[in-house]
């Protein structure tokens, strides 16, 4: 018999049950979510505003999204306006979020919605799934969130709190089948979306990775690894092993009128499609004359080191400064710009920063 069909014990009923009356008194107020109250009055999530916030959230915390996601949604207030924007205004707007795949897909999604499903998102995970940037766990949250379907949703706040309760000793990544087994057995057939983000808000808030708040816990009575005292041995994790360092060399080209030279990125790749300052690759060891990945004959000058943490490396890139040589001509991939008015990633404008003699707040 699959799991979602078995009869729910007493204890699991208790667990959904009065976790979404935890939820219902404590639910956090975040800007794209539509809480207990407004929904018992009958106001519905807005699925652009919540598949937007799940893509900004991916790999980024909450406080770092909340004021951002505000910018974006002034910006482009449902899906048709993002579709219509163009694609550099998205990757500008999108700085300091992580890896810009996500923004490119972010407006392939936009595109695909508004063009081939009249502005509306499915309601299926089935359906989320086929479109752009959108995978198992985001289209789960968004068919529960936005549209209250009975699907399971796996972040890291609610691993965390199932791996506890049910004292899963598996380690992860291979734990999820587990612990999702384990939420099938709990899930509610109602109110799904205020069931995953109750998950979440506990995880957050009350079942935290260091010293868990467990005597605020209201399914602390469930929680096998409270009982044993051993909460913070779960979720159980392979060790990470450490984030190598690249290093590489940028250029920055001024011209007569400040203007200072930027190109395009390949499409693939680490910061894809972006415009960014002419330079060499990213290598763990500089070999060679970096000088013949310059975009002119120049007088380069140092002007200081641009460091930059990605989720798998980090990143130090020796920037130099140097005046266009006369008859320079850029080539078509390459645009002058004005230092301060460049819509580039954060490495990039720490090496304008650096080039330029600003200093980086």
């Amino acid at each position: 018999m699959p799991s979602s069909a078995k009869k729910k014990s007493p204890a699991s009923r208790s667990v959904s049950g009065v976790l979404l009356a935890w939820y219902d008194r404590h639910a956090r107020e975040l800007p794209w979510r539509v809480g207990p109250k407004a929904r018992k009055s009958g106001e519905r999530p807005d699925p652009y505003a919540v598949w937007l916030s799940e893509i900004m959230l991916q790999q980024t915390t909450v406080a770092t999204v909340a004021p951002r996601y505000a910018e974006f949604l002034a910006r482009w207030p449902d899906v048709k306006a993002m579709a219509a924007a163009p694609l550099d205004d998205i990757l500008g707007q999108w700085a300091g979020l992580g890896y810009y795949a996500r923004a490119r897909n972010l407006h392939k999604c936009a595109v695909v919605v508004a063009e081939e499903h009249d502005g509306v998102f499915p309601d299926t995970e089935e359906h989320l799934r086929a479109l752009p940037g959108i995978g198992a766990y985001t289209a789960a949250a968004i068919a529960a969130i936005a549209f209250d379907r009975r699907a399971i949703v796996i972040d890291g706040n609610i691993e965390r709190v199932v791996s506890r309760l049910y004292e899963i000793a598996t380690p992860l990544p291979a734990a999820k089948e587990e612990i999702k087994v384990r939420l099938e057995e709990i899930w509610p057939a109602i109110r799904s979306g205020d069931f995953a983000q109750g998950l979440m808000d506990l995880g957050a808030v009350i079942c935290r990775p260091k010293a868990p708040s467990c005597l605020l816990c209201p399914i602390s009575e469930n929680c096998a690894a409270q009982k044993a005292s051993r909460q913070e041995n779960f979720p159980v994790k392979v060790a990470r092993k450490a984030k190598p360092t690249r290093v590489g060399a940028v250029f920055a080209l001024i011209n007569a009128r400040g203007e200072m030279l930027f190109e395009r990125r390949p499409e693939k790749g680490l910061l894809g499609g972006m415009l960014g300052l002419p330079g060499t690759e990213w290598k763990e060891n500089l070999n060679g004359d970096v000088f013949e990945s310059a975009p002119a004959n120049a007088k380069w000058k140092k002007a200081g080191e641009a460091t930059h943490t990605f989720t798998h490396f980090h990143l130090t890139l020796d920037v130099y400064a140097g005046a266009a040589p006369k008859g320079f001509q850029r080539s078509a991939e390459q645009q002058w710009i004005k230092p301060d008015e460049a819509r580039v990633p954060t490495v990039m404008t720490k090496a304008v920063k650096k080039a330029t003699g600003e200093k980086e707040l």
